[in-house]
């Protein structure tokens, strides 16, 4: 799995489509993996070290939890025989609990994760993938009215085309991280959502492999989004996003369908500003018609009319001395995939170039720098400090730091972009 960068909220824009969906409601296809190998971390046919005291205490407070947890989940209409294969050989997994807190303090600007996202390798892989699968692609794409290359970017930047979904079990994953209890709520009711697809007949307990968070397959679907929008578009009975790709593109475009996707309109478009335009307008709460900005002087870069967007946002991803979006309500769609402003813009602009589009057109400053999760923690504690609330220091850009930091910079007469720089943190902590 990819991680995203700037404007980085992994995933809450999922759960909240999984509620909406129960109260109403990236390789080829690869055969499904065989059961996975030994522990993580430990090498095949290497004999394990002598466990320590902890290590016993964790074994044994690990299985007490399955233990717990098999009666509720049988209270919960799941079968002794899904339990049993869910179960009897279930392992606790360290390296997961150890991915599962780290918090890397250098992070990466949305150029760097736009280089790697949309290199000129995925590009061209992107587009020997759509002629390989163009039949599947183009029935999902009718079926659901979502572009053939926006599916195939999602599967690009989640799994590298399938070539790297994970090989994780997700029953341990998400055993692991229930018994571990920093999210054992969310993990629980993943875990339970895994019993039900087990029990569906889907996939084999085996077979069900992803990455260390609990995503799935060659999309990447956490296993209750898989019980609200995985499809089986090939007939066989069997909703398979590991290997079979009709699957797989059915129920990426299923997915965004129901997170809002407009069939027929555009994700979003590179603009330029006229001289004297307020940044600070840039706000994703701020929305209104395409024409409207048109009126205040914004065009697309290459001289066509704007999309015509009922609500749109202007977006500035670098700050006011680089490229600048309009984007609509499919790019709102994409967020609910991954709650990240690089992660859309990085499915859009690949869409794009997959298409035969260009990318992006204007300069990126050259002297950008990401601030360290340590220097953006700083800079919220000095934000506070100063009067202009930016929400608990927490070492992540959302939009209550971005918010402070545009009230503070129209307070000393600066660019409102509300983009964090090292000069902005110096001049924030000067006396």
């Amino acid at each position: 799995m990819h991680e995203p960068a700037f404007g980085s909220r992994r995933r809450p824009g999922l759960a909240r489509l999984i509620l909406s969906l129960a109260a109403g409601l990236a390789g080829c296809a690869a055969t499904p993996a065989a059961a996975p190998g030994p522990p993580v971390g430990l090498a095949a046919g290497a004999a394990p070290t002598e466990a320590t005291a902890d290590d016993v205490a964790i074994q044994q407070g690990f299985a007490r939890w399955v233990t717990n947890f098999r009666v509720s989940a049988r209270a919960s209409g799941i079968d002794d025989a899904t339990l049993r294969v869910a179960f009897d050989e279930v392992r606790y997994l360290p390296r997961v609990v150890e991915l599962d807190r780290a918090q890397p303090e250098f992070t990466r600007t949305v150029r760097d994760y736009l280089d790697a996202a949309v290199s000129p390798q995925r590009v061209a892989l992107g587009q020997a993938k759509l002629l390989e699968f163009r039949a599947e692609v183009d029935a999902a794409a009718a079926r659901y009215g979502v572009p053939a290359a926006i599916v195939v970017a999602i599967w690009g930047i989640e799994s590298n085309y399938g070539s790297n979904h994970g090989s994780i079990p997700t029953v341990d994953a998400l055993a692991t991280l229930g018994f571990e209890g920093r999210r054992e709520d969310w993990a629980r009711g993943q875990l339970l959502a895994a019993l039900r697809i087990i029990r569906s007949g889907d996939i084999t307990r085996a077979q069900m492999i992803g990455s260390w968070a609990g995503a799935m397959g060659q999309t990447q679907f956490l296993p209750s989004v898989f019980l609200a929008a995985a499809v089986d578009a090939d007939g066989d009975g069997r909703r398979d996003i590991w290997g079979s790709m009709a699957d797989v593109t059915a129920s990426t475009a299923n997915f965004l369908k129901a997170s809002g996707w407009q069939a027929g309109q555009a994700w979003g478009v590179e603009v330029q500003l006229p001289p004297g335009f307020d940044v600070g307008r840039a706000d994703d709460t701020l929305r209104q018609p395409a024409a409207q900005w048109a009126a205040e002087g914004v065009a697309a870069i290459d001289g066509a009319p704007l999309p015509a967007f009922a609500d749109a946002t202007l977006l500035l991803p670098a700050g006011a001395r680089g490229p600048a979006f309009l984007v609509g309500p499919n790019f709102r769609a994409i967020l609910r995939y991954n709650n990240s402003t690089s992660y859309a813009l990085a499915v859009g602009l690949l869409a794009q170039r997959v298409a035969g589009g260009l990318g992006v057109q204007a300069p990126w400053p050259p002297d950008l720098i990401a601030l360290t999760r340590s220097q953006v923690m700083a800079l919220q504690t000095g934000l506070n400090a100063l009067g202009f609330a930016s929400g608990t220091p927490d070492g992540v850009v959302g939009p209550a730091t971005r918010a402070g930091l545009r009230s503070y910079q129209r307070s000393v007469g600066l660019p409102a972009d509300g983009y964090p720089t090292p000069e902005l943190l110096q001049r924030i902590h000067s006396p």
